[in-house]
């Protein structure tokens, strides 16, 4: 094999891979979790948080997630960059990251201040990735799971990230229509 056909042939190998490739990795953080560019770095003062969410016309979530979690790098390399699912995170919703084993102070709601990782306990949470979805109010009396109109824990699909986003979003909680039967409608329309 002459030289010009090795390279040729090196070539069309790499161009022929390249469609088999994974989407690119997020970028990850210090503390290992993905920093996608619709995070928000914030104080973690949920009051302010929400405040600052809804000044943008955004529904704050909270995403729960841990040092090498494959299912929060699945979410991330699979789900949150598919260009229909990023756009309505980066559309719809102020997204705070919150670390499962993190030490960074957390104030609730209801004005508790506790590390990340005794704020999730007192949540209740123990899978990650976990969405908590707020609404636009809060009382001053709540937690962020008492007040949470959704929670998604652990990782799911495509179809079924952006229903949840959709149906947030648009509010379904409140028109009493489950999330179960919204998702089926845009399954089997």
């Amino acid at each position: 094999m002459r030289l010009s056909q090795f390279f040729l042939a090196l070539a069309l190998l790499i161009v022929t891979a390249v469609p088999s490739l994974p989407v690119a990795a997020t970028e990850l953080g210090d503390d290992g979790l993905h920093k996608p560019a619709w995070l928000r770095e914030t104080f973690k003062d949920l009051r302010e948080d929400l405040a600052d969410a809804r000044a943008e016309g955004k529904r704050l979530m909270l995403i729960v997630e841990q040092r090498g979690c494959i299912y929060c790098t699945k979410m991330h390399e699979e789900v949150f960059s598919d260009p229909k699912i990023e756009s309505l995170i980066r559309d719809n919703y102020f997204v705070v990251q919150l670390n499962l084993f993190g030490d960074v102070e957390v104030t609730d709601f209801d004005g508790t201040v506790l590390p990340e990782k005794e704020m999730v306990t007192r949540w209740g949470l123990m899978f990650t990735p976990t969405l908590i979805f707020l609404p636009e109010e809060v009382a001053p009396d709540k937690t962020a799971a008492q007040a949470s109109v959704a929670t998604m824990p652990g990782a799911f699909g495509k179809g079924t990230t952006e229903a949840l986003l959709v149906w947030v979003r648009d509010r379904g909680y409140e028109s009493g229509e489950h999330f179960q039967k919204f998702l089926a409608k845009r399954v089997n329309p």
